[in-house]
């Protein structure tokens, strides 16, 4: 195989403490789409496509764990260990709503019309939550009554379409919801727990990390259409490329590397540049680079094809070849 540039990543400082995790918008009329980053030190930011610092959420009192933007990124979600969820206006930085829990909220999705909030986190429990309505009482989601949605923390909440919530838990168990009658529809059991579930718009699919497995699940389900790989360490958070879907990037809390693998699992590159274990990796909505959180406090941008012209990249790869 030819020699290719070497990935020179940009590195996104501000944070102060570990990145937990990282979301891209959609991509936007013009082109370009926005990075919104959590970190334990509490403080959410939002970055332009290019890395570029655009501002930091200020009102949370605890560290925050996930991070979510609404389709045209006018609104940004976050869930934090100060037991609120928030709803924050991306053009003022104010924080429009906050929602109180009764203990730490891990994961946040918005609907995609933003009329709702999706929360759960160490409560065990699925709230819906109103927008439009913010005072109102939350729906609260239970397969048998309880008013618990899983046994064990919930890692992870993704919106899909309008109607449909999916959870994921530290039980091994992802779970898809009704959002309009309130009902659990089907439930997919991984056996270990799962430490990351990320909805690929783009490709309609569900990249989830559990154990020493990636899989890649349709958003809804449709059969046994799983594709399930078995790494030879445990990652942290995986996603697959939106438009080619020929390969996926990982990180891992064992060891300061980003890893980039095709669809059958093989191993094509090792990144690194990291200081700390990488908590959390996301590609940008048009496939051109990859984003990765690390506990060393900073956010790293990889491109997918070093050497490219392309944003802050332009004119820095002459001598990469």
């Amino acid at each position: 195989m030819a020699s290719h540039p070497k990935s020179v990543p940009l590195v996104a400082p501000g944070h102060t403490r570990p990145v937990t995790h990282l979301s891209f918008s959609a991509l936007q009329d013009d082109g370009t789409f926005v990075l919104i980053s959590s970190c334990k030190d509490g403080n959410p930011m939002l970055r332009e496509w290019t890395g570029d610092w655009i501002g930091t959420f200020i009102g949370h009192k605890g560290a925050v764990w996930s991070s979510k933007l609404s389709p045209d990124t006018s609104k940004a979600a976050s869930g934090s260990a100060d037991f609120t969820a928030k709803i924050w206006d991306t053009y003022s930085g104010e924080a429009l709503h906050s929602f109180p829990h009764n203990h730490i909220v891990r994961s946040v999705a918005l609907s995609a019309s933003c009329s709702h909030l999706l929360t759960g986190g160490q409560e065990k429990k699925v709230r819906m939550f109103d927008l439009r309505r913010p005072e109102a009482e939350a729906d609260i989601f239970s397969e048998d009554g309880s008013g618990l949605a899983h046994n064990g923390t919930i890692k992870s909440v993704v919106w899909v379409g309008e109607h449909t919530g999916v959870t994921a838990g530290e039980d091994g168990l992802i779970k898809w919801w009704d959002l309009r009658s309130r009902k659990l529809t089907t439930s997919l059991d991984f056996k270990s727990p799962i430490t990351s579930m990320e909805l690929s718009p783009k490709t309609n699919r569900l990249v989830v990390t559990s154990g020493r497995t990636v899989s890649f699940i349709p958003a809804l389900p449709n059969g046994n259409q799983t594709h399930s790989l078995t790494l030879n360490y445990s990652p942290s958070s995986a996603s697959i490329h939106p438009l080619l879907q020929d390969r996926f990037v990982t990180g891992s809390l064992n060891d300061e590397w980003v890893r980039v693998h095709d669809l059958s699992g093989e191993e094509r590159e090792v990144l690194k540049g990291h200081h700390g274990p990488v908590h959390c990796v996301e590609f940008s909505p048009d496939g051109e680079m990859f984003a990765s959180g690390s506990e060393d406090g900073t956010i790293r941008l990889w491109q997918t094809t070093p050497g490219k012209s392309y944003g802050l990249w332009q004119g820095t790869q002459s001598n990469g070849s």
